[in-house]
C-alpha cells in the first residue's frame, strides 16, 4: 500500500542520504575497540564477492641466503602467500512508524522530531547489536552474528579461523596464557610473559581490552607511577579514562557490551578488520510496504565481518 505519509519517509531518506555514513561512524564512538578499528582505517568497504577474502602471509621468503662472487643464487619458489576466507554476516534495523503515529506528528516540528528520535534509536540499537557481536564467539542466532574475538583469538589458540584449521596449520595459532589465580601481585607477570609471546621485533600488541576482574587486578597492582590515557589524550581513542602496558593502551568493556567476563585480549590491531560491503554500510534501502497494515518500514542494512590476518600476534589471558 502508499506510505500514509510520504513526509515522514522523505525525511527519513533525505536524512539518511545527506548523512550516509551518520551511523557508520557512529558505530566507532560506541566501544574503545571499535574506535580502534576506525582510527587504524581498519573499517573497510569493498565490492563484494562470494566470501571476504583476506591475504596473509604466513613464512618467510625462504631464497634469503648470503653470497660472494659467483655463488649461484636460490630462485626456486618459496611459498609465503596464503588467504583467510570469511563468510558475509548480515544485520538489519528497521525504522518503522504506524499510520497513526505519523498522523498524530502531522505537524513539521512534530514530524521532525519523530524522525530525529526514531533514527537516532536505529543508530544506537545497531551500535548496540554490533558493539555485542564484535566480541561473540559468531554461533549466536543460529550462527548469523559477526565472528568476534572470542571466535578469532581462542583460550588455547585452536579452531578453525578464516577456513584454516589451527590445528594443522600451527602459525595460525594465536598466543594465550592462563591467568587462572592471578592477584594484583602477580597479574603484571602474566601480562609480561603474554606480551613477549605476541611481540615479534616491532610488531607488538597495541591495544589490550580486559574484562572487569583482570583489568581491576592490573590497576589495583599498578605502583604510584601509574599511567593512564585520557579523553583528551591521542591514544585515548576519546573514551573515559585507560591504562597503559609498555606501549599498549588497556582499556575495560563490560559485559553489558558483549565483552567477555574473564579475558583479557592483548591485540595488534593492525592485523584486525571489520570488513563491509559497500552496499550495505549501515545503509537505508527503499520503504517495504505492506498490503495489511497502516505501516512504513525503511530499513537500514549491514553487511561484513571482522576478519583476521595474523593470529600469531594476537593473544589472550584468561581466568
Amino acid at each position: 500500500m502508499a506510505s500514509p505519509n510520504s513526509t515522514f519517509t522523505e525525511m527519513v531518506t533525505s536524512t539518511l542520504r545527506e548523512h550516509p555514513t551518520m551511523i557508520a561512524d557512529n558505530m566507532g564512538n560506541h566501544n574503545a575497540l571499535l574506535r580502534r578499528i576506525y582510527k587504524k582505517g581498519n573499517y573497510q568497504t569493498i565490492d563484494g564477492g562470494y566470501e571476504i577474502i583476506e591475504n596473509i602471509e604466513y613464512a618467510d621468503n625462504a631464497t634469503v641466503q648470503r653470497y660472494s662472487g659467483y655463488d649461484q643464487l636460490d630462485v626456486s619458489q618459496s611459498e609465503v602467500l596464503s588467504a583467510a576466507k570469511y563468510d558475509w554476516k548480515l544485520m538489519a534495523c528497521n525504522v518503522v512508524a504506524s499510520g497513526q503515529e505519523i498522523r498524530m506528528n502531522s505537524g513539521k516540528n512534530a514530524m521532525f522530531n519523530l524522525v530525529k528520535a526514531k533514527i537516532k534509536n536505529a543508530e544506537k540499537s545497531m551500535a548496540n547489536a554490533l558493539s555485542n557481536d564484535i566480541y561473540s564467539d559468531g554461533t549466536s542466532y543460529g550462527g548469523k552474528q559477526i565472528g568476534g574475538l572470542e571466535a578469532l583469538v581462542t583460550q588455547a589458540g585452536t579452531g578453525t579461523v578464516g577456513g584454516i584449521v589451527s590445528g594443522t596449520y600451527t602459525w595460525w595459532k594465536n598466543q594465550f596464557k592462563d591467568g587462572a589465580g592471578a592477584t594484583k601481585a602477580t597479574i603484571g607477570d602474566k601480562m609480561r610473559e603474554l606480551w613477549l609471546l605476541t611481540e615479534r621485533g616491532s610488531d607488538q600488541t597495541d591495544f589490550i581490552v580486559s574484562s572487569d576482574d583482570l583489568y581491576t587486578l592490573y590497576w589495583n597492582g599498578l605502583t604510584d607511577l601509574q599511567r593512564f590515557t585520557s579523553m583528551n589524550d591521542k591514544a585515548g581513542d576519546g573514551f573515559a579514562s585507560g591504562l597503559k602496558f609498555m606501549d599498549a593502551d588497556v582499556f575495560r568493556d563490560s559485559s553489558d557490551s558483549g565483552a567477555s567476563t574473564t579475558s583479557m585480549y592483548f591485540l595488534n590491531t593492525d592485523y584486525l578488520k571489520l570488513k563491509v560491503h559497500k552496499d550495505a554500510n549501515m545503509k537505508q534501502v527503499g520503504e517495504k510496504s505492506s498490503f495489511n497494515q497502516d505501516a512504513v518500514t525503511i530499513p537500514i542494512i549491514f553487511q561484513g565481518n571482522l576478519c583476521l590476518s595474523n593470529r600469531a600476534r594476537q593473544g589472550i589471558l584468561f581466568d
